[in-house]
């Protein structure tokens, strides 16, 4: 699937629950599915011109100058269904920690073991994050028939910070030698 195709899939989906403006596709995107996808402005608004001249979606002025409000057309679910069977492409991953980790040997190991900590640290404020969203998405009772899917995913994430916490551990204890307890 090619990004333009898999910003399409984002921006019908998020139309698919409900109407937004495009200011609030991005910030549904960034909040909702920013722990596993990103688009920006530049990729939002001309998606949704192209999705509005395929009759993909339609458009109604929104509340204030200039701004549209946009909604999923018959066509558009057909369209978020197409693409929904696609198999999404592969993206390369990137990952700071673990080029570090990597290239490691060359850090002192105070700095590996500060690294390791900082990325432990951040780990926990995602999971305490995925608690929050599942509280969230428990009171929100006008989605109950997107609850099963958003759980199911927010469950993708939790359980890959349980394994990225695992791995931590299992690093500190291969590359870092033991910590010394200074006498008193």
């Amino acid at each position: 699937m090619a990004r333009q195709a898999q910003t399409s899939t984002a921006v019908l989906g998020a139309l698919s629950v409900e109407p937004m403006t495009g200011y609030e596709i991005r910030q549904v995107i960034a909040d909702v599915l920013g722990h596993f996808w990103h688009e920006s402005f530049g990729q939002i608004y001309p998606c949704l011109a192209e999705l509005q001249a395929d009759g993909h979606v339609r458009s109604t002025p929104g509340d204030r100058p200039r701004s549209s409000r946009y909604e999923i057309t018959d066509a558009g679910r057909a369209r978020l269904g197409e693409l929904l069977r696609e198999p999404p492409a592969p993206q390369p991953p990137r990952n700071g920690t673990l080029l570090r980790v990597f290239f490691g040997r060359a850090l002192p190991a105070d700095d590996l073991r500060a690294l390791l900590d900082a990325e432990e640290q951040a780990t926990l404020a995602l999971l305490a994050g995925y608690s929050a969203i599942r509280a969230g998405i428990a009171s929100e009772a006008q989605y109950a028939e997107h609850t099963p899917y958003w759980l199911a995913t927010l469950r993708a994430g939790e359980l890959g910070a349980e394994a990225h916490l695992r791995w931590l551990d299992e690093t500190r204890a291969t590359v870092l030698p033991p910590a010394t307890i200074s006498p008193s």
